[in-house]
């Protein structure tokens, strides 16, 4: 029986010793939830200079407060507000407000409270809210047009300070709560983010802490292919420059939109890579990273990772002073926030602190007085959405598939140039302008079949419509949208007695080569096959 109880003991000894565990000390995990807020506030602050214009030139570095912008600290005395680190006070706000155990109905309901969403996917969000949607399905392409852009992104950094030193943990955080504004590869990006800021807490590893942050993505997720492909890169001994190059050549074509998620996800992971967690270098390699990204967010990004690596001590004095310990403002673009926010950056500090004390010890953190400790899991993928441009026509009409559909995102001649769901329209923009947009289908006629379409074009702007029936052109239209309504509306009755008896595939194809016209986004309102027997 001795000789039993032994080689238990034993068992259970070499198992203990076996686990690697994780000790921080309160006053630490304060500093360090000091220095992810600070450092994504000042990565913002310094960051509006490159927001969606050219890159900062390498022979430049920032490293001081414009004298000359109204939004600088040096002019207000305080940080001012910016959606960058505001939705994550709502969050916090709403963490206190319904408990750790809250739903993302009720940070919806945050959301509508505190006038949170100003901007992209967030406003997108913030008016679905005022429809009475609920915040579960803000973020769904049904009812966001934005949906993969970067909005999920660069919330999510409160994720990882809630959960320091595991990554599991805040990637579980951000995938729930992503969805407020978000869905597929954006909401990967704040899975990516939260991750690395919770690594960032017990690692000083950067390059470390980019990988296990990566493997909480599934690889089928373009998200995390565009991690991938930093990655491999970087090991390859490939320089900064060369690797956001890459990723901007690969992946910016795809997500044409400043405020895309996944190349903007790419320069995030290159800067904190070669940055080698220094607060400067790391903030510079994003402003550096490439023309018309959006820079600010990156770099707050960033800045929150290596700020939860050196801590409040350790980010540059002469950034963190001008701050005076205060985030300030009454609105984010055209929207009053309610309230205004005037709160010390370290009472946010102190309430994260808190809540992040709270969750650790509900989730198997052992409390030893002045610390917490905890077992280091390795990186468990987080079960995400994939979503294609090609699932629109599943939601819109599942009659018809959609194909070559680009994300667009940017205008030309105030015509609008994206693809995306609104109410019972279909709106669509090509990928690839040579080929357009097409919309099929494969159908037996019968009867006196008719082909009814009510198509349209935003004021101004015009698209050009083919319709085939087998190889035959059945119409070619320009559709151009009149002056004084927007979208205005042409319907189409196309006779196909012809094809009656036979199984034909309808082909509607999108053209946006125009000669006198400024092509812009095709509005698709009703496709309808009439006077058949089926």
């Amino acid at each position: 029986m001795r000789r039993i109880w032994m080689l238990g003991y034993l068992w259970a000894a070499s198992t203990l010793c076996a686990q690697q565990v994780w000790t921080l000390g309160w006053e630490d995990y304060e500093n360090k939830v000091h220095g992810a807020w600070l450092g994504q506030i000042i990565g913002t602050l310094l960051g509006f200079e490159f927001e969606g214009k050219i890159a900062s030139s390498e022979s430049v570095w920032v490293d001081q407060y414009p004298s000359n912008d109204p939004r600088s600290p040096r002019v207000l005395g305080w940080a001012p507000v910016d959606d960058d680190y505001y939705y994550e006070l709502v969050a916090l706000r709403a963490f206190e407000r319904f408990g750790l155990g809250m739903t993302l109905d009720q940070l919806g309901e945050q959301w509508k409270a505190n006038a949170a969403g100003s901007w992209g996917s967030s406003r997108e969000t913030r008016l679905a809210l005022m429809r009475g949607i609920p915040g579960s399905q803000t973020g769904h392409p049904r009812n966001n047009r934005w949906w993969w852009t970067i909005g999920p992104q660069f919330s999510a950094d409160i994720y990882g300070m809630l959960a320091p030193g595991n990554p599991n943990l805040a990637a579980r955080l951000a995938s729930t709560y992503g969805r407020i504004n978000g869905h597929a590869e954006a909401v990967d990006g704040a899975v990516f983010v939260a991750g690395m800021v919770s690594l960032a807490f017990r690692e000083t590893d950067v390059r470390r802490i980019v990988r296990e942050a990566a493997a909480l993505i599934p690889n089928s997720s373009p998200y995390r292919q565009c991690l991938n492909q930093v990655i491999a890169l970087a090991e390859a001994g490939y320089p900064a420059r060369a690797v956001t190059e890459a990723i901007e050549n690969r992946w910016r074509p795809v997500y044409p939109a400043v405020n895309n998620a996944v190349a903007n996800g790419g320069l995030v992971a290159a800067s904190v890579w070669f940055g080698g967690g220094d607060f400067l270098r790391t903030l510079n390699l994003a402003f550096r990273a490439a023309d018309f990204s959006d820079a600010d967010c990156n770099a707050a990004n960033a800045g929150a990772v290596v700020g939860a690596m050196v801590g409040h001590r350790g980010l540059p004095a002469h950034l963190v002073e001008p701050l005076n310990d205060r985030i300030r403002g009454e609105r984010l673009g055209d929207v009053h926030l309610s309230p205004p926010v005037d709160e010390q950056i370290s009472d946010i500090v102190r309430r994260t602190v808190r809540l992040g004390r709270q969750l650790m010890l509900q989730h198997g953190a052992r409390d030893l007085g002045q610390a917490f400790q905890i077992e280091i899991q390795p990186p468990v993928m987080v079960a995400t959405e994939r979503f294609t441009l090609a699932d629109l026509a599943r939601l819109w009409n599942a009659d018809w598939e959609l194909e070559r559909a680009g994300f667009g995102g940017m205008s030309s001649g105030g015509c609008e140039r994206a693809t995306y769901l609104s109410g019972d329209m279909l709106v669509t923009w090509p990928q690839d302008e040579a080929r357009g947009v097409l919309l099929r289908r494969k159908v037996v006629l019968t009867g006196a079949p008719q082909l009814e379409l009510e198509v349209g074009a935003q004021a101004g702007c015009a698209w050009q419509l083919t319709v085939a029936a087998n190889n035959t052109i059945v119409a070619t239209e320009l559709i151009e949208g009149a002056s004084d309504a927007s979208p205005s509306w042409r319907t189409l009755r196309l006779d196909l007695t012809r094809f009656a008896g036979q199984l034909v595939e309808l082909r509607l194809y999108q053209r946006t080569s125009l000669r006198r016209a400024t092509a812009g986004s095709a509005y698709w309102r009703r496709i309808e096959l009439t006077n058949t027997n089926r």
